[in-house]
């Protein structure tokens, strides 16, 4: 029997005392591991009914003040026994899953074991592990703290009169058995809705019903809707958020023209996609009056934050969206049309409310001076990416169709000239990416793939919203205002040993040591631009980097190259925007404060760092979202478009090598597919993992990135997203 110090205090409170609080935290601690209330009560020689009821009375007191931490095989832990965390699972097709926190860079391992007690979106409690020898660390399951909720989209089917549910989601690698359904009969094969009864236990059936039939027959539409249910993207807008609108007016009244600067006398253009709907954006710039003194440029971006205060429904529905989705056929909009593609569309020859970063530029494109301001502008002209390009180009219709507008449309050749010559961020990495560009035919399917070719044009402005933003850091980290940086960390070590091998295969090195530099992966691109593997040695290297975030911590942007960069310049599709501008404003308003009143005035941060790290942690997650459910439509649309190719044979390139087969990029389509190890029958192959080649272990034939071959359309799967190739021609 153990003593407990505290013992005289317990007795003088209590008839029967049992181990004090501060005790059994000290005992907990010491012992450092997993114990039940059982072997609990034998520590603590409890061998009366009252005494351990008053123990399990005192251990859940202690749970609820977070001093211990009850776990899911009911025993107790003092919490820093353990490095405890908490996050949201991830789930994989494979059965085991990754959690994700917001202390830490990297996610945790979740062994299959460690996911049969909890599934996909669940936000659990866990203690990480640290594995020595593999890459990273593991979390092991200690406690459900929020279940997944959400609806699980999936085909419905019926074997021996059970009723069950495979989920679209691979990540929820399990059957739903259906107790109830809604009163409609459902048809096997049909895509539902489900609701799960309860949260999954370890080792029981996982029971739902089912509250929605989307269809049975595949269409872009029902393809948009399983992807909105499957990562719970809102679509919908309230009757809260119609009833603000309705009280926004549609006209600018002049009374908003008062602070602003009249910028309506400068030809600003728009300069966007064919088919863009909204137009955030307007550019303008002139040479300074001495020639060699450089350039003048004015970036005009929408003042969304003039319509969409703090706290408002609006404001909430714009952070719960955190961006706007662009599926092929659909946008879902962060805020409503009559905000996007209205009244915060730069329009032509409309007045619009903007946000202006003016910056001064040197002859060599260099940011010299920047300020920010409220302008009042009228755009002269809405012009497409190829339009300009074609203008710059001598094209002779649109030349004399835009003849007035000719001296700066010219200006602004000129300028991209010095920007195009002497990069912004001149370490910075660039890539040059092939993107497919689909056209769509009534029933928003493919009906032909184009090459999405980027001209001067998309440089250029590309150039002008990066200086705005490189601009916008500068002011707020002037004024020290907690704001949402635009991170993208050092790829990892591990990841740059990996692409250094695999450079190696190839007889190229990357220098830079063990800690390689954004220039010295600019120098290779450059050194290897006319070479056959160009595409392929850029597409790996993209994947060894590192995925850009939003945070309050400023820790610079790798691939552009700089110490600080945020996002100013689209606050219709993107919250971090419009959270900036209002930053901008208020730091603004201060500094006028200031000034006028000649007294050092001080005004509290519109936004705390604490408040700014959820942000930033949630608008990187609605981005992934956003990417992850436009990915699965265009996948979708890739394989309804490959199923009337079944049989044809066609030119590829191997795009990645795998260990269960390579995938193939059909030259003609963009699109790849998967030659499975399995059809490779001549040989055994194994996968060289650093090299990324596949090998013949009898004939060392090789299958390798960038090797071009012919293959044939074997087939496609349309739920599973997947389209089976097979080897005809190793050229």
């Amino acid at each position: 029997m153990v003593v407990d110090p505290y013992q005289k205090r317990e007795a003088n409170k209590y008839k029967n005392p049992i181990p004090s609080r501060e005790y059994i935290s000290s005992w907990l601690r010491k012992y450092s591991d997993l114990i039940s209330q059982k072997n609990l009560e034998k520590k603590f020689g409890i061998n009366n009914q009252e005494g351990k009821k008053a123990l399990r009375r005192r251990l859940r007191a202690m749970e609820r003040d977070g001093q211990v931490i009850y776990t899911k095989n009911r025993c107790y832990i003092a919490p820093d026994s353990l490095k405890v965390v908490t996050g949201k699972v991830i789930g994989h097709r494979d059965g085991y899953g990754f959690l994700r926190t917001e202390t830490l860079k990297e996610d945790l391992w979740l062994s299959s074991e460690q996911m049969k007690s909890c599934i996909h979106g669940d936000i659990i409690l866990a203690h990480i592990v640290n594995t020595h020898g593999k890459r990273r660390s593991s979390a092991r399951f200690l406690k459900l703290l929020q279940p997944n909720n959400v609806l699980i989209v999936g085909r419905y089917y019926i074997n021996n009169e059970i009723k069950f549910v495979i989920p679209d989601d691979a990540r929820f690698c399990f059957k739903i058995f259906i107790f109830s359904t809604i009163k409609e009969d459902i048809s096997i094969g049909s895509i539902v809705v489900v609701k799960l009864k309860q949260h999954p236990i370890r080792n029981n059936k996982i029971q739902g019903f089912i509250v929605e039939i989307l269809g049975k027959e595949m269409s872009t539409n029902l393809a948009i809707d399983i992807a909105l249910r499957t990562y719970s993207i809102p679509s919908l807008w309230s009757e809260e958020i119609k009833k603000q609108l309705y009280k926004i007016t549609n006209k600018i009244n002049q009374c908003n023209f008062k602070n602003r600067i009249d910028l309506r006398n400068l030809p600003f253009f728009t300069i966007d996609d064919e088919d863009a709907r909204d137009f955030d954006d307007a550019v303008f710039c002139k040479r300074k009056e001495k020639l060699e003194e450089g350039w003048n440029l004015w970036v005009a971006i929408a003042d969304v934050s003039f319509y969409v205060q703090p706290d408002t429904p609006l404001d909430k529905e714009a952070l719960k969206r955190g961006t706007s989705i662009y599926f092929p056929s659909l946008v879902i909009p962060m805020l409503p049309e009559k905000i996007s593609t209205d009244l915060c569309s730069l329009n032509p020859y409309v007045e619009r409310l903007c946000l202006i970063c003016e910056m001064s530029l040197s002859n060599k494109g260099e940011l010299i001076s920047y300020k920010h301001y409220e302008a009042i502008i009228c755009s002269q002209g809405r012009f497409t990416y190829d339009e300009i390009f074609k203008i710059w180009n001598g094209d002779f219709f649109l030349r004399s169709k835009y003849k007035k507008f000719l001296k700066d449309i010219e200006n602004l050749s000129s300028l991209q000239k010095i920007l195009n010559k002497d990069n912004i961020s001149k370490k910075g990495i660039y890539f040059e990416t092939i993107e497919p560009k689909f056209i769509l035919n009534s029933n928003s399917r493919i009906e032909n793939i184009h090459q999405n070719i980027r001209n001067d044009a998309h440089k250029f402005i590309e150039s002008c919203m990066i200086l705005a933003n490189i601009a916008s850091a500068y002011f707020v980290e002037k004024h020290k205002h907690p704001v949402l940086f635009r991170n993208h960390d050092h790829p990892k070590k591990e990841n740059v040993v990996s692409f250094r091998s695999f450079l190696n295969e190839l007889g190229l090195t990357l220098s830079g040591g063990d800690v390689p530099e954004s220039f010295h992966y600019s120098n290779l691109l450059r050194n290897i631009s006319n070479r056959p593997e160009y595409e392929m040695i850029q597409t790996i290297l993209l994947r060894s980097m590192q995925q850009a975030v939003y945070s309050p911590e400023n820790r610079g942007h790798f691939g552009l190259s700089l110490s600080s960069y945020v996002h100013f310049t689209s606050p219709i599709r993107r919250y971090p925007d419009l959270i900036l501008h209002r930053i901008i404003k208020h730091l603004l308003l201060k500094n006028k404060n200031m000034s006028f009143n000649n007294y050092n005035f001080s005004s509290p941060d519109l936004y705390s760092t604490s408040e700014m790290k959820k942000i930033g942690v949630h608008c990187s997650i609605t981005e992934r979202r956003a990417d992850e459910a436009s990915r699965d439509v265009i996948d979708w649309l890739k394989c309804d478009f490959m199923y009337n190719k079944i049989g044809c044979i066609l030119n590829g390139v191997i795009s990645n090598v795998t260990s269960f087969g390579f995938f193939v990029r059909l030259n003609q389509f963009f699109i790849d597919g998967l030659v499975h190890i399995a059809s490779l029958n001549d040989d055994y192959y194994y996968f060289d993992s650093l090299a990324l080649k596949l090998i013949g272990k009898s004939s060392k034939n090789t299958y390798c990135l960038g090797d071009t071959l012919q293959v044939k359309v074997i087939s496609v799967d349309l739920n599973e997203r997947k389209i089976e190739l097979s080897l005809h021609k190793f050229y």
